[in-house]
């Protein structure tokens, strides 16, 4: 096995090219970037149903994920 961390690896040939930034699109934002990655709304609430669960008793529970599985 070669030492990848001596010659620069499988990337030795672009890594330490120039870093490209257009000329037309401004830098995106710290907060725009994070918002570009955040959970997908398909989630939203996910935690709120988590929380919920813990003061159901067994069969409420039940009621409830068979109709989350079939709504999915």
């Amino acid at each position: 096995m070669r030492d990848e961390k001596d010659d620069g690896g499988i990337y030795a040939d672009i890594i330490n090219l120039p870093h490209k930034q257009s000329a037309w699109r401004a830098r995106m934002t710290m907060s725009g970037r994070a918002a570009q990655f955040a959970p997908f709304a398909a989630l939203t609430g996910y935690d709120d149903a988590v929380k919920a669960s813990d003061f159901l008793d067994g069969e409420e529970e039940k009621k409830i994920k068979k109709d989350i599985d079939e709504s999915g």
